[in-house]
Formats: structure tokens, C-alpha cells, sequence
């Protein structure tokens, strides 16, 4: 009679499965605590692991599939007479099938009350080596580790060439999960390591990631281009309706996130190419969007838009005028889903989680490596910006200020923002020069007929000469916000004094490359 090993934390699906392999398929049953009264108590034959080994379960639980007996059963090849009469000699029965998943480590240190020693006791020791026995001799015995996998392992279990194939498929799935359970225990430990001791500043001292694929996608940011998404990004955003994402939309999405979460007023912010090309807050999302949306007519076309409200009727019959990729909002009412509905590619997505990306680090790609930096969220704080020109900024002024400074950390560098009161009125990015940006974003606000007379500029590095906060003095700016830190500084204060501007430097830099 074959012989099972099934020692499981997570029970799901197990019982019929087993039932399947006794009845169905003449398995004899070995298991372990939990596991072995649940199948007791079902009525199935089971042994005890540690009356097939002849040795108790010791030291609280921490060994008891650690023995010759189960990991002689597991690794000895079928096809080694040396092995086999080993085997024979030391009375060890080969174990065919082995069914494990592991403590829940990564949920333990997940929830905000666990202690150091509940996670140092969700460390599975015994399962990841029974799965690594197993994987290892996958030629002759199968290794489940996901109950998604039970059906599949019955049905193969009656084609000897199909059951090969899966059990290379499975043991590929036990490195898997092992690697990645692995590195969770290796991130957690490093994070309860103070910064100096061993880790830089904080950050890990090893990169380690093991994301399980999400989403095969069409391709990259071009056609020639393979590409896929890894990770939880579904958790956070379900797709309503229109086409499969893309990895464009993907980017786009995200930086909309990011963007959106500044703003706690009923905000409508208008990306492309990860771009804002208009934002605005107002008492109602319709009124942010027709600000938002005057900011640039043309380049919307085939945007990204995102609210921090429900959409109703009257916001999407005026998104609808337009053609866009992609919608985000929290909740779509009815009359919406319906508006949105007729455009079928249109892709409307719904924020699970809300609008509060919670991302605390980014990492890319370069040669030979990864870089991983903070993202860029540190909340705005007025109190911490310093007034370096003779004149105050009026309270107007300081509002348009502040919503400039928060939409200008989200452009492309150099970033030039014009901004009004709560509202963009023109955007400049990722020229090679800021004097470029801001030229490009006073052409810009002429296209769409805004006057940026008594506007506020924010400029996401320092102005390196006068020239640049001049050229927003000529369009009609009253008022600037800029880190500061240039060795011209003084000249850049004076000139902003002679036009009687008002400036604020901030003392932070928000390059974003």
C-alpha cells in the first residue's frame, strides 16, 4: 500500500482529499497533531508519526518529523538497489506522497500586537524539511504544499506520465514557497535589528524578494517587450470592466495613487505618462473636474483619472465626453457603472483599500543591481517652510502655494507647477532645463486660455539662477516655493524682491527622476 505523509496548518480541503486517497486510491495514512485527529475523528485510518518512528514527539512539538524514518522515506531512490536495502535494513517504509503547508509565519508577525516569541514560534523547521526531502526525490514521490493543488494530484494520480510531469511542477512550487518563506523570517529578523547594527540606515542588508506571479501581461511599455506583474496589486484595486491592464496602466495607476493621497478635499487629479497634466480640489468632484481638466485639454486624451470620491451621474456623463484608459475612484454609483458601461474598453477600477498608497519603499531596476530608496511621502509641513523675501504670501497665496508644492513632487524633474487656489493652471516636466519647464508650462496655460496672473509657481529643486523665477514673474506669477540651497540664493531672493515677490523655502528637494 502507498504511504502518505499529511501534516497541514492550513486544513483547507484536506478531509476529501484524504478520504480520496484511502478509498480511491489505497493509501495508508501517516500525520502528525492537529492533522491526525481531524482525520480520526472522520473516520479514516491514520498512524501516528511518531508511532511509525518509534519516537516520541519532544521538546513541545519543536521535533517530531525530524527522523530517519521520514526523511529515509522520502529521499531514498526507487531506483538504487544500495538505497533500497538500506532502506529494507533500517526498516523504513518509502512514503509516496507528502502533504504540507507551513506554521503562518508571515501572518503571525503580521498583526500589529505580535510579540518576538510568538514569531520565533511560528518558525517551521520540521515542514520545510519534509517538503525539501520530498521536492528533492520528486521523481518518485509527489509534495503538495497548496490545497489548490489537491484536485490535480487525484486526477493525474490515474496516468502514471501525467503524475511525472506534475510532480516536477510541484517540487519547482516547494522551492518556491520555501525561498519565500525564508525570506520573510530573514526580512522580519533584519527589521527587529536596530539600524547600524548590520543593515544601512534602516534598509536591508540583503535584497531579498520573492512576489508570486499576478498577472501575465501583452507585453511591456512596447509591443517587443515581455512583461508581468508580481505581487499584491490586485488586493488593493478591483478592475470593473474594459480591457486587460496593461503595464502602462499599471504605472499610471499607481502614480495617480500616489498623487490622489495628498489631498483629503474632494480632489480630481488628470495623469499621462505618470504626469499630472491637471489637479484640483473643490466643494464637489464635478466642479475639481472641470478645474482639473481646464488645465489641459489635449493631453488628457487617453489619460488617467482618478477621484478620492464615489463618481456619480453627473461627473461621469462629464468624463465621458472624453476618451480616457483608465477611471480610480472608491465607489462608482449605478448611474455611472451605466454612463461608463457603453465605453466596453474603458478600464474602471474600484480601490479596495481606499486612495492611502502605503508603499514605504521603491526599488529599480539597474545594471548589475537594484536601488531601493523611502519613496518620496513625507507629509507637507508649513510650519517647517521659512519666508526669505521681504513680502509675506497671502493667505491666498499660501494656499496656492501648498497645492502646488504637493502636485509638484509627483512631476517628472525639472518640474515647473503654476498653481491658483487649489487648482494646477499649467504643469512643465522632465525638461533637461527648469527655465524649459517653466517656459513650456507659461505656453501650456496660454494653449488653455488660463491666465496666470497672480498664479503661485512651484518649482520641485532649487532655481540655479534668477532667471527662471523671473520668467514666472513675466507670466504673472506672485509667488514662489522652492527648496532653496543653491550658492545663488541671494541672488535669486533679490530678484524675487524687486518684482515684490513672495517666496517660501522649503529646505526639502523633491527630484523625481
Amino acid at each position: 500500500m502507498p504511504l502518505a505523509l499529511l501534516s497541514v496548518s492550513d486544513k483547507t480541503g484536506l478531509l476529501p482529499f484524504a478520504q480520496a486517497l484511502v478509498k480511491e486510491h489505497g493509501y495508508k495514512l501517516l500525520s502528525t497533531g492537529g492533522t491526525s485527529k481531524m482525520l480520526r475523528d472522520a473516520g479514516l485510518p491514520v498512524t501516528d508519526v511518531s508511532e511509525h518512528t518509534g519516537f516520541p514527539e519532544i521538546m513541545e512539538g519543536r521535533v517530531k518529523t525530524l527522523h530517519p524514518k521520514v526523511h529515509g522515506g522520502l529521499l531514498c531512490r526507487r531506483d538504487s538497489h544500495e538505497h533500497l536495502d538500506e532502506a529494507k535494513k533500517h526498516g523504513i517504509e518509502l512514503i509516496d506522497l507528502v502533504v504540507v503547508n507551513l506554521y503562518p509565519f508571515e501572518a503571525t508577525v503580521a498583526k500589529p500586537n505580535c510579540s518576538f516569541e510568538d514569531a520565533i514560534e511560528n518558525i517551521d523547521i520540521g515542514g520545510p524539511s519534509m517538503l525539501r526531502s520530498a521536492a528533492k526525490n520528486h521523481a518518485s514521490v509527489s509534495v503538495v504544499t497548496d490545497p489548490a493543488d489537491y484536485e490535480r494530484v487525484l486526477a493525474a494520480m490515474k496516468d502514471s506520465a501525467a503524475l511525472s510531469e506534475l510532480r516536477r511542477e510541484l517540487a519547482l512550487k516547494v522551492f518556491q514557497r520555501t525561498s519565500a518563506y525564508d525570506a520573510a523570517i530573514a526580512n522580519y529578523l533584519e527589521s527587529q535589528t536596530q539600524p547600524g547594527a548590520g543593515n544601512v540606515l534602516g534598509l536591508p542588508s540583503r535584497y531579498t524578494s520573492t512576489l508570486p506571479i499576478a498577472q501575465r501581461l501583452r507585453y511591456g511599455e512596447n509591443p517587443h517587450q515581455q512583461a508581468a506583474l508580481y505581487g499584491s496589486f490586485h488586493e488593493a484595486f478591483e478592475q470593473l470592466q474594459g480591457k486587460e491592464l496593461s503595464y502602462n496602466n499599471i504605472l499610471d495607476i499607481t502614480a495617480a495613487t500616489y498623487l490622489i493621497g495628498e489631498f483629503e478635499r474632494p480632489t480630481i487629479c488628470i495623469l499621462k505618462h505618470t504626469n499630472p497634466c491637471g489637479v484640483a480640489s473643490a466643494d464637489t468632484l464635478l466642479e475639481a473636474w472641470h478645474k482639473a481638466f481646464e488645465t489641459d485639454k489635449q493631453a488628457p486624451f487617453g489619460g488617467i483619472i482618478v477621484a478620492n470620491r464615489t463618481v456619480d451621474k453627473g461627473l461621469a456623463e462629464a468624463i465621458a465626453e472624453i476618451f480616457s484608459e483608465v477611471i480610480i475612484a472608491p465607489e462608482f454609483d449605478a448611474d455611472a457603472l451605466a454612463i461608463f458601461g457603453k465605453k466596453k474598453n474603458l478600464r474602471l477600477m474600484r480601490a479596495k483599500v481606499g486612495l492611502r498608497a502605503d508603499t514605504l519603499r521603491e526599488v529599480r531596476a539597474v545594471i548589475g543591481g537594484v536601488l531601493i530608496q523611502d519613496r518620496d511621502q513625507k507629509p507637507v509641513n508649513p510650519r517647517e517652510f521659512k519666508v526669505v523675501t521681504k513680502r509675506q504670501p497671502t493667505a491666498d497665496e499660501m494656499t496656492a502655494l501648498l497645492f502646488g508644492w504637493r502636485v509638484v513632487r509627483h512631476v517628472k524633474s525639472n518640474a515647473i507647477v503654476y498653481a491658483g487656489k487649489e487648482r494646477t493652471l499649467s504643469v512643465g516636466a522632465g525638461q533637461m532645463s527648469r527655465i524649459d519647464s517653466s517656459r513650456i508650462a507659461v505656453w501650456k496655460a496660454g494653449e488653455a486660455k488660463l491666465s496666470l496672473t497672480g498664479s503661485a509657481i512651484a518649482s520641485d529643486a532649487f532655481f540655479p539662477f534668477p532667471d527662471g523665477l523671473l520668467a514666472a514673474a513675466d507670466a504673472g506669477a506672485t509667488c514662489a516655493i522652492q527648496p532653496g540651497g543653491s550658492v545663488k540664493d541671494p541672488e535669486v531672493i533679490a530678484a524675487a524682491d524687486a518684482r515684490g515677490m513672495a517666496m517660501v523655502f522649503t529646505g526639502m528637494r523633491h527630484f523625481k527622476h
